[in-house]
């Protein structure tokens, strides 16, 4: 064992050595995305009064918001593996391989915002929610509210994978993290201006039949795509990216019924959505570098050893440790200037630092079990790796939020 652990430092350090450039890009993204989540905290508490008008809002929130990471995050690694492959050429044409990833990721996008708005009407029904806007105001908010989003992440996602491969950084270290908060800074908002359409007497019930027919056509039109690539990564996708919005809705219902603790001291509240974040695009990182582990043939999918994965393992835990602590003392510094209750200094560091490790280890496993099982069943991980750790991530960190606050005894 001791051995081993000699073995992996050693690796580590060698890695570091070979590609610091890269790794302080992925230590970078992972700023931008604490610095972008925090500001999506900031948003998130201002808006209570919209929430209390529209009953039932919340559980689209994680779900739409987690969605446009998956799907872009999704495009991100699929790129990466390109990019590692050899594969990677920037063109205007729709058949090449960057221009079958970007459609895909756009009808992705629009019938995914359809069908969550309709199982968000679901769950509100199911669980309760009493007086919950209607399937109309979610389909509006939700399919209206993503356009911005589509627009903004697509670029930002192209943008980064050109900017890292001229500047030969690692893909893998970079991608999940900036998209994610990409995605977390852009959704939110562009959600709550689309809250503005809701129940307007002549106009919602139109634009919701209008945006119910393009997330349809968008979903059939991948569906039956005649382009092979466009057509796998919509079929392949769909299915996992439904259940990611359903877990991200579960995530809202554990946050919505556990308020008390984090209206108590609402520095914690401002933590969620860059916790969230961060533990999804740690586990997306080692989602991704596996990925391309995966298709390079590093990895025996039919064999667990920790020897191929060691290195990656490390190298994420080392990016945690470092930027959950960053978080914590960040959103401590941020509720004494905006005069926030808090429990302390400590106490907030402590409870960021112990959250965030959790849900990364519990996201890193889904996101490797998800990786791998994949790629047995003959498709493609770079499809599964960033919504399985996505949505994982929103799950695991809330409930890891609420554990870490218990033994430290902030409840």
């Amino acid at each position: 064992m001791l051995r081993l652990s000699r073995r992996i430092v050693a690796r580590l350090v060698a890695l570091l050595r070979a590609d610091p450039a890269g790794f302080r890009a992925g230590f970078g993204a992972l700023l931008v995305s604490t610095a972008t989540g925090l500001i999506a905290g900031v948003t998130l508490g201002s808006i209570t009064g919209t929430l209390d008008r529209l009953p039932g809002l919340l559980l689209l929130v994680p779900a739409a918001v987690g969605m446009r990471g998956n799907v872009f995050g999704a495009l991100g690694s699929r790129l990466g593996t390109a990019a590692h492959t050899g594969a990677f050429r920037l063109s205007r044409r729709r058949e090449t391989l960057v221009g079958q990833n970007l459609e895909a990721a756009v009808l992705l996008s629009m019938a995914l915002a359809l069908l969550l708005a309709v199982a968000a009407k679901g769950f509100a029904a199911a669980f309760g929610v009493h007086e919950s806007i209607s399937i109309a105001d979610f389909v509006v908010v939700s399919v209206i509210g993503g356009l911005i989003p589509i627009a903004v992440v697509m670029g930002i996602t192209v943008g980064i994978t050109a900017l890292s491969v001229r500047r030969e950084w690692d893909l893998d270290n970079v991608t999940a993290p900036v998209v994610t908060a990409a995605a977390d800074t852009v959704t939110l908002p562009s959600l709550f201006l689309a809250t503005n359409l809701v129940s307007v007497d002549g106009v919602t019930p139109i634009l919701a039949v209008l945006c119910a027919v393009a997330g349809v056509v968008s979903l059939v039109r991948g569906m039956r795509s005649r382009m092979p690539m466009l057509r796998s990564i919509v079929r392949e996708s769909v299915s996992v990216l439904f259940v990611a919005g359903l877990v991200s809705m579960l995530a809202g219902l554990t946050l919505d019924g556990r308020l008390e603790p984090l209206l108590l001291y609402p520095v914690l509240l401002v933590l969620v959505p860059p916790l969230l974040s961060l533990s999804g695009s740690l586990a997306g990182i080692l989602a991704s570098r596996l990925s391309s582990k995966l298709h390079l043939g590093l990895i025996d999918p039919h064999r667990f050893s920790l020897r191929p994965i060691a290195e990656d393992v490390v190298l994420v835990y080392l990016l945690a440790g470092a930027v959950f602590t960053v978080l914590g003392l960040a959103a401590a510094s941020l509720g004494e200037v905006l005069s926030m209750a808090t429990p302390g200094w400590v106490d907030v560091v402590e409870a960021t630092v112990l959250a965030g490790l959790l849900a990364t280890t519990l996201a890193g496993l889904a996101g490797y079990f998800g990786a791998v099982v994949t790629y047995r069943l003959g498709l493609d991980p770079d499809n599964f790796g960033i919504p399985i750790v996505s949505s994982a991530s929103d799950l695991l960190g809330a409930i890891a939020l609420m554990l870490s606050l218990v033994i430290l005894g902030l409840t």
